[in-house]
């Protein structure tokens, strides 16, 4: 198991992973490079994506509690070609908001249902996640990816069982146990069933284990490595099916 970080540090780790994501931005050729592990995408339309998600949580976090998710502000045409200033911008109008309502205030969130609190601070543990994880998608389309940092990671591997797994429904396929292991000592096992995921404890058997770095376990669980850059073990058509199962759209 892991830690999640205080709030105040959560707040430190969605400005340092959103600066990294706009460092390889800033050192890239062509803003116009293609994104290898979001193909659809160019540099540009990433930082803008990250932009738009830094804006819509603040919006959020702002609004308190709600039934239905805010409609930002849209940004103004003469601001679009400064996609870093704007970015930088957005990532402190989302700390502002968060620090402004602490880690216990109601907000609308998409995973109603999952167990995870619709909080601000939910939403700000979910945004290390989401910047930690774009930093990387920037610096692979520069040629220069660098790991997730380990307290990230972690945090963001026990995040992803939370969130993804718990609001993805149903589990599709025959009951199934799987193990997570990073090499920095956390472990997770997932029960998947036909009631969704649970986490349960060690003590249970797995039909397929999945071992490796906790930056890689949290890259491959996001889809931007492919299953054998962590070392497997058991049935093999498990771990395909849990990494393909969840909708991450």
């Amino acid at each position: 198991m892991s830690r999640t970080p205080a709030f105040e540090d959560l707040l430190v780790l969605i400005e340092d992973r959103s600066a990294a994501l706009r460092a390889a931005v800033a050192a890239a050729p062509d803003p116009d490079v293609r994104v290898p592990s979001c193909p659809e995408w160019p540099l540009r339309d990433l930082v803008r994506h990250l932009t738009d998600v830094h804006r819509f949580w603040a919006a959020a976090v702002a609004a308190g509690p709600s039934d239905e998710p805010p409609v930002p502000t849209p940004v103004a045409d003469t601001e679009q070609a400064d996609l870093v200033g704007l970015s930088a911008a957005a990532t402190q109008e989302l700390v502002g908001a968060l620090r402004a309502a602490g880690p216990a205030s109601g907000c609308w969130t998409w995973w109603a249902g999952s167990g995870v609190p619709m909080t601000s601070g939910a939403v700000a543990r979910h945004q290390v996640h989401e910047a930690a994880v774009h930093a990387f998608d920037a610096q692979l389309a520069t040629g220069a990816p660098q790991p997730v940092p380990e307290v990230v990671a972690l945090d963001g591997t026990a995040a992803f069982i939370d969130v993804a797994h718990g609001t993805a429904g149903p589990w599709p396929h025959r009951p199934a146990r799987v193990g997570l292991h990073a090499t920095e000592g956390a472990s997770w096992l997932i029960e998947l069933t036909g009631s969704g995921a649970r986490e349960v404890d060690g003590s249970h058997g797995t039909d397929a284990d999945l071992y490796g770095p906790a930056s890689d376990l949290l890259l491959t669980l996001h889809r931007r490595l492919p299953l054998d850059s962590l070392r497997g073990q058991g049935d093999r058509a498990v771990l395909e099916n849990l990494l393909s199962w969840p909708d991450l759209g």
